[in-house]
This record gives structure tokens, sequence and C-alpha cells, in this order.
């Protein structure tokens, strides 16, 4: 054999696979951690790494993202517009708590235009049965419009319950709108939506995105689990609409999540982003040219204020994440987060740090099995770190957690479809909802302590003894934490 040759070739295939691993990472802008982690999987696994490339590290076309970045806020805007210069004075006994909702509000208004609603009344869910029971009774007593969108909708008993309510409704004449993930809903095909269709019902997959062979991408995707019904009542949080999500799975077992149901203006603010996210989607003859349903006549149904909170590709700020910040900076008694991917950014990372070493209780629960090898090594690499500096680690033993909850203060609670991660920050289409309320917040704070009682206190001597390979593991999956 002439090693002399061969050498020579391998020489050759590294370096054009370097050549190519630069030129594919440079030619679209992203962040330098992202950067360098794909130029790492890119040169340590030749060929290997473009074809992962081209599942996790494809972006959207420049005309998708367009057509998401041109959609105009709907008459809501101009609707609530006149609460702003009236916001009723956040009424605290500690001023750092009122100067820390008000800051929160002056955020969203200027990186999201997220007006704040304050006639709200909110119901919070754990249980997927009694969550999906509740939004099927709802939408049995519509009477205009109910829009449902998830990331995902299986073909499956709960997803055939769900649309064959939708059916009904649209059989009566409602408007009914579904939009989902082809991606998250796989295995759902288009078919399966015919029968609402024939009965004069709506169901598109985000973007037009209807087969995720010729569009091999996971990032990118809708992520909301929103509902709006009417113009009145909404849902927004966790849950996905499936058997896996009512605790139907053998593998994740009992399914834990968080859901938030409300009744007021922020179910306004919920049928405005879905009617943005719907004409994002359809042809320019589907739009939705006004909201089909807006109440005349409002009654009060409670004092909760909230500020609805969308983030995505679509926009250069990460508002979410900004949220997410300036919620663990205000921190000064309190920081409770239930979320199921634990890896956040430095900018993230520093703030949770500074917040434990200064004598906040920080308490962050993750679930204790994986559904994504890298991603969980990756949440047990952040918890070990954030474990040596004070925080408190929980990991959900009663099944699978994928809450996404953070509370401080039992002040500001937040609740949506967002993570504690790179994928939520800034790769996917999010929906939040920014609470301002102590009942709210000591209801999550009651439902948190109550997890514990189903959890394992994992400490920093615990992560020290782990084996030495399932450190390195942790270790390595977080270099990979900026693609995950």
């Amino acid at each position: 054999m002439n090693w002399t040759l061969f050498y020579f070739v391998i020489f050759i295939i590294f370096t054009l696979n370097t050549i190519a691993a630069v030129f594919t990472v440079f030619r679209e802008r992203r962040d330098i951690a992202a950067t360098w982690a794909w130029l790492l999987v890119l040169n340590l696994l030749p060929i290997i790494g473009f074809l992962i490339y081209a599942f996790f590290g494809r972006k959207l076309t420049h005309k998708q993202l367009g057509k998401v970045k041109r959609q105009p806020n709907a008459e809501l805007t101009n609707a609530l517009s006149k609460q702003q210069a009236a916001i009723p004075p956040y009424s605290a006994d500690d001023t750092h708590q009122e100067s820390s909702v008000k800051n929160m509000i002056h955020l969203f208004q200027n990186v999201d235009h997220a007006f704040v609603t304050l006639n709200n009344a909110t119901e919070i869910f754990i249980e997927g049965n009694v969550l999906f029971k509740n939004i099927q009774q709802e939408i049995l007593n519509a009477q205009h419009v109910v829009y449902v969108e998830f990331y995902t909708f299986y073909n499956d008993q709960l997803g055939r319950e769900m649309l064959s309510t939708l059916i009904a409704k649209a059989q009566e004449g409602v408007t009914v709108r579904v939009l989902y993930d082809s991606w998250g809903s796989m295995g759902t095909k288009r078919e399966f939506f015919e029968p609402l269709r024939e009965a004069g019902g709506f169901a598109e997959p985000f973007l037009g995105i209807h087969s995720n062979w010729r569009d091999f991408r996971l990032n990118f995707r809708d992520h909301r689990k929103i509902v709006a019904i009417d113009g009145w009542t909404g849902y927004i949080g966790g849950f996905n609409i499936g058997d896996q999500y009512v605790g139907r799975s053998k593998k994740f077992g009992h399914w834990r999540d968080t859901h938030m149901k409300v009744v007021g203006d922020a179910a306004l603010a919920l049928q405005e982003q879905f009617i943005r996210d719907w004409n994002a989607t359809v042809p320019e003859n589907e739009l939705e040219r006004t909201m089909q349903h807006f109440p005349k006549e409002v009654d009060e149904v409670g004092k909760t204020m909230m500020q609805i909170v969308v983030s995505g590709p679509d926009s250069d700020v990460e508002k979410i994440k900004l949220g997410y910040l300036r919620m663990i900076n205000s921190a000064r008694k309190r920081l409770y987060i239930q979320t199921p991917y634990l890896i956040p950014d430095d900018s993230v990372l520093n703030a949770l740090r500074s917040v434990i070493l200064s004598g906040v209780d920080v308490r962050i629960m993750v679930p204790h099995m994986p559904d994504h090898p890298f991603v969980y090594r990756a949440t047990q690499y952040y918890a070990r770190l954030l474990a040596e500096d004070g925080a408190k680690i929980y990991f959900y033993q009663n099944g699978f957690l994928h809450a996404k909850v953070v509370m401080i203060d039992d002040a500001i609670t937040s609740i949506g479809s967002a993570n504690l991660d790179f994928r939520s920050f800034k790769l996917n289409f999010e929906a939040n909802a920014f609470v301002y309320d102590f009942d709210v917040a000591k209801k999550q704070r009651a439902i948190f302590e109550g997890d514990i009682k189903e959890s394992e206190l994992v400490t920093a001597e615990d992560f020290h003894n782990m084996s030495l390979w399932l450190r390195f593991k942790q270790a390595g999956s977080r270099l990979l934490s900026p693609i995950l």
C-alpha cells in the first residue's frame, strides 16, 4: 500500500472539509458561540458534520422570515393603546418590587410593543387531562372564533378528540383555525385535518412547511402553545396536544407541565398573535384582514395585570430572554425556576450566579430523565455549576418535568413555552405571559414547593461524586450548548 498517497488523500479531504466548514458557518450571521460550536462539529466530524448541520444548522429562508417580519399588529394595538398612559400603580409594600414591575412593563413595551392588560382572571393547570377537558369545554362554548396554535398536534387519541371538538364548532359556523408545526407534529399528515376543512374550518402547518423531508430542519420551529377563543378566553403554557402530554407514554410516564388559562383582555393579545402567525403562513387571498371578534362590552373579571410577550428568529432582540434576565437581576428574596432544559448562555448564567452569590434563595427544578441525551447532559453540567455557587437543584422524579416557569419574590411570574436554553432564546418562535400579581406568584410558589416533595435535591457534593465518564459527557455536551 502506498502510504504516502493515502496520507495525501486524507490531508486533501481534511483541508477541503475545513474550507467547506468555514464557508458554511460564516456565510450566515450567527453569534460567536454558535460559530465556534459549528466549526468544532464540522471539523471533528468530516462529512458527517455536514449532515448534522443540515438537520440542526439551517435557517429559514429570507422569504420566510420576511413574511413573518412584515405582519402588522392588528386592531388590538389601537384598542389598548389608551390604557398605556394610565397604568395603575403596582401596590406593593416593597418599593423595589414596584420598581421591578414598572421596569419589566417598559422593557416589553419597548422591545415587543407588548401592551399591559389589566382586566384578567387566571387559572393554573398542571395536569394535562384537566387542562384539555377545560379547553374542549371552552371550545364547545365558543360563539365566534376558535384559534389553536401548538408545536405538537399528534394524530393519537387526544389529537383526535381535540379535532372532533373543533369539527363540531366549525359545523356550527364558528370560525376555526389551527396552526401546527410540521416537525413538532411529526407523523401527523395534512390529511388528518381534512375533516375539519370539510366542516368549514382551516388548518395549516406554520409558514406553510408541509414536508419535513423537503425542509429538513430542526431549528426555527413554531414552539408556541396558545389558544384564543372569542377574544375573551385564552390559554398559554407548555403543554402540547398528544397522548404523552396526558400521561399515556410508557417512556415518560406522568407528564408534569404548566399551562395558564386567561379570561379577559390578555386573550385578545393571544388572538392578535395567532392572526399574525396565521397571516405569515397562508397565501395572500387567505389572510385574516381584521380581528374576527373583538368584544364590544367588557365585564370586569379580575385585576391580574400581565403582558403577552413573543420572541423568535424574526427579531434580532431576544425578547423573552431579556425578560428572564430582568427577572433574575431583580430578585431579592427568592427565585424559583422550572425548566426541562437548563442550558443558559453566558449572560443568563452570569445573572444566575450573581443572584445566588448575593444570597437570594435560588431553586431550580429540572427532570430526572432525558428526552434528548446531549441536552440532558448539558443541563447536568450547568446544574452542577449553579449548585457549586449555592443554588438548590432539584431533579423531579415523578415522570417528566416540562414546565417553563420563572417566579421572583412572590411578585412576578412568567409562564409560557420558552425554556431556559439557547434554542428558546434565539432559534424558535416562543410565547410567554409575564404576570404581575401576588396571588398568581404565591400559587406558583406553592406548586413548586409541592413538586419538591416529588424531587431529589442534588448537591454540589453529589455532582462531584458522579463518575469521571459521566462528568466527561456533561462537559462535552456543554461545548455543543449553543447549537443544542
